[in-house]
């Protein structure tokens, strides 16, 4: 089967036809591959103690065009990884600290795109062995996702702390 370079996160999948995401865009492979990690999770408890930040992970390497819905959500997810990483809060936590991130409409900017969004993809998770492997491989794709917005680590953690004074 050809494979064919997502055009957001840069991975290489399948060339197919098939639905995406109405605003995080990608390939259909890409989405596809998204689904399957997703199932994994879903289906294993071991493996969805890490569904937050692979949420988190997969929408800012897909950032989408400019609009309210894409603005909002790479805020809140990149707020929900700087959580993780920078703060080491965990990940179980972060969910709250989303929602409530994202219930104040239009408080966040449009961030210019990195011009790499980071070395890992959701095919580098898909090929975990195990539910440990997993949760490596999440963490690592997570922390090059965060490298990538490394222009804007100032800004997202600004957001971060006055969202936590309010929580």
């Amino acid at each position: 089967m050809n494979k064919i370079q997502c055009f957001s996160c840069g991975g290489l999948f399948p060339q197919i036809e098939g639905p995406t995401h109405r605003y995080m865009d990608s390939f259909p492979g890409c989405w596809a591959c998204f689904g399957k990690v997703l199932a994994r999770e879903y289906s294993d408890d071991q493996y969805w103690k890490m569904h937050r930040l692979t949420v988190d992970a997969y929408a800012v390497q897909h950032p989408g065009q400019l609009s309210p819905q894409a603005i909002q959500s790479v805020a809140v997810h990149l707020i929900s990884i700087c959580a993780v990483l920078e703060k080491e809060m965990d990940i179980q936590l972060t969910t709250d600290l989303l929602n409530e991130a994202a219930s104040e409409k239009g408080k966040y900017q449009w961030l210019d795109l990195p011009t790499s969004m980071g070395e890992l993809t959701v095919f580098d998770v898909y090929q975990a062995k195990n539910a440990e492997e997993h949760a490596q491989l999440v963490l690592d794709w997570a922390q090059t996702a965060w490298n990538a917005w490394s222009d804007h680590h100032d800004t997202i953690k600004l957001w971060l702390s006055e969202q936590l004074t309010i929580s």
